[in-house]
C-alpha cells in the first residue's frame, strides 16, 4: 500500500438481495458515498446488479459473480473458494464482506460488517437453523476478521458483553439516509400512494419492514386494534415490506374487526416510500431490538412522527426526536392512542425527526469504512 493512499478494497456485494431491504440499502448507500471519495474499489455482485454498480461507481472495477451465486448455498460455497481467488486477481489489499460471513482463508486482510447481535440477545425470534448459522458466522468473523464494522454502539457493546469481542478491533459506522430517496413528500407523492393503496382520505399508520418475529408485528396489529376500534374515523394500518416468517401474524389478523382496514401491499416501489412514510399519521416500528434501525431513520427523513421502542440501538438513532413505547400490546395501544390524540406532539416529532435524520449521512459512514480498511491493511508491527 502506497503511503497516503487508501488500500485497494474488493467489496463482496453478492449478498445484496433484489428487493433492496436493509443490507441492500446499506451497500448501495455506502458504495454511492465511496464513489465521491478517493477510494480504490473493486466490486463483485450478482449479475442483475452489475449495471447498477457500474453506473454508481464509474471508476471502480465491477465484476459479476457466477450465476449459481444467486442461490444462497452456492454463494456461501463460492465465498470460500472463488472470492479469495478473485481478491488475488484484482490485487485487493483488503476484502470487505458486508453481511456477517467471510472467507476463512482470503489471502489478504478481511473486514466484516456484523449488523446486530440479536441472534444472541433475542434467540427466540429466529428459527433454529438460522439462529445457529448466524451465531456461528458472527463468532467466526470476530475471530478471523482484521476489523469488524458495526452500525451502532449498542451492537458493539453487545458483541463485547456476550462474545468477549476485542473492542480495539471494532469500528462503529452509523448508517446514513439518502436525502434524494427519503425526503418530505409533496402532496402529489402522498396522493399517488393513497391512490395505489385505495385509501382515499382515510388516515393510516405505516409499518415498513420484514415481517419476522423480531419486528413485533402481531403486537402492533393488536395494539392498533385496541387504540382505534372505538374512534369515529379509525386510521387504517398498512404493513408494507417483505413477507418474512412470523407465524403469529395470521392469528393477529384474524382478530381485526370488520370495520377496521388493515392493508398488506407487500413491497412498495422505492419511489413510493417517501409518500408512504411521510403521508402516515404515525410510522410505527415496535421492534424487540435492532442493530441499527434503518426504517425509523428513513421514516424520520420523510417527516413522519415515529413510534418505536427504546431497545438496543433504536435510541441511538431516534434520540429525543421519536416517541417510545414498550413491545407489549397494551403499551403500544396506550402510546399510539396518546400520539393520535395529540396533533401538536406529532407535528413536533415530525420536525425534530427530519432535522435529526440529517445528522446520519452515508458520507460519514464511508469515511469510517475507509479508515477501518486502512487499519486492516496496515502492516502489523
Amino acid at each position: 500500500m502506497t503511503p497516503g493512499r487508501p488500500p485497494r478494497v474488493l467489496v463482496d456485494a453478492t449478498s445484496v438481495p433484489a428487493d433492496r431491504g436493509g443490507v441492500g440499502r446499506y451497500v448501495d448507500g455506502l458504495l454511492g458515498a465511496l464513489a465521491a471519495l478517493d477510494a480504490d474499489l473493486a466490486v463483485v455482485c450478482q449479475r442483475t446488479d452489475a449495471e447498477r454498480y457500474g453506473r454508481l461507481l464509474s471508476g471502480a472495477r465491477i465484476m459479476a459473480a457466477p450465476a449459481a451465486a444467486a442461490h444462497r448455498p452456492a454463494r456461501l460455497a463460492w465465498e470460500q473458494t472463488g472470492l479469495p481467488m478473485l481478491a488475488q486477481q484484482v490485487g485487493a489489499q483488503v476484502l470487505h464482506s458486508p453481511f456477517y460471513t467471510c472467507p476463512l482463508r482470503a489471502g489478504c486482510p478481511v473486514t466484516v460488517t456484523v449488523h446486530d447481535a440479536t441472534f444472541f440477545t433475542e434467540p427466540e425470534h429466529y428459527d433454529k437453523s438460522r439462529r445457529t448459522f448466524f451465531r456461528s458466522a458472527i463468532k467466526t468473523s470476530l475471530r478471523r476478521a482484521g476489523r469488524v464494522i458495526v452500525p451502532s454502539k449498542a451492537t458493539r457493546d453487545e458483541l463485547i458483553r456476550l462474545l468477549d469481542a476485542d473492542p480495539t478491533r471494532i469500528d462503529v459506522a452509523y448508517h446514513g439516509v439518502d436525502p434524494d430517496a427519503f425526503h418530505a413528500p409533496s402532496d402529489d407523492e402522498k396522493a399517488r400512494v393513497r391512490a395505489r393503496l385505495g385509501l382515499g382520505t382515510t388516515e393510516y399508520i405505516a409499518f415498513l419492514g420484514a415481517k419476522e418475529p423480531r419486528k413485533n408485528v402481531p403486537s402492533l396489529i393488536r395494539g392498533w386494534i385496541s387504540a382505534v376500534r372505538d374512534r369515529p374515523d379509525p386510521p387504517a394500518l398498512v404493513i408494507a415490506g417483505g413477507q418474512g416468517h412470523d407465524d403469529e401474524i395470521d392469528g393477529a389478523l384474524g382478530e381485526v374487526p370488520s370495520h377496521l382496514r388493515l392493508l398488506r401491499p407487500g413491497y412498495l416501489r422505492y419511489a413510493d416510500l417517501p409518500g408512504f412514510l411521510g403521508g402516515a399519521v404515525v410510522a410505527a416500528y415496535p421492534s424487540f431490538g435492532e442493530g441499527f434501525g434503518l426504517p425509523i431513520l428513513e421514516a424520520m427523513a420523510c417527516g413522519a412522527p415515529v413510534l418505536t421502542t427504546p431497545r438496543l440501538s433504536l435510541p441511538e438513532v431516534g434520540g429525543d426526536a421519536v416517541a417510545y413505547t414498550g413491545p407489549g400490546t397494551d403499551e403500544i395501544a396506550r402510546d399510539l392512542t396518546a400520539l393520535l390524540d395529540d396533533d401538536e406532539r406529532r407535528n413536533a416529532l415530525a420536525k425534530a425527526g427530519a432535522a435529526r435524520a440529517k445528522e446520519f449521512t452515508w458520507e460519514s459512514s464511508a469515511e469510517v469504512h475507509l479508515a477501518a480498511w486502512a487499519r486492516a491493511a496496515a502492516p502489523r508491527g
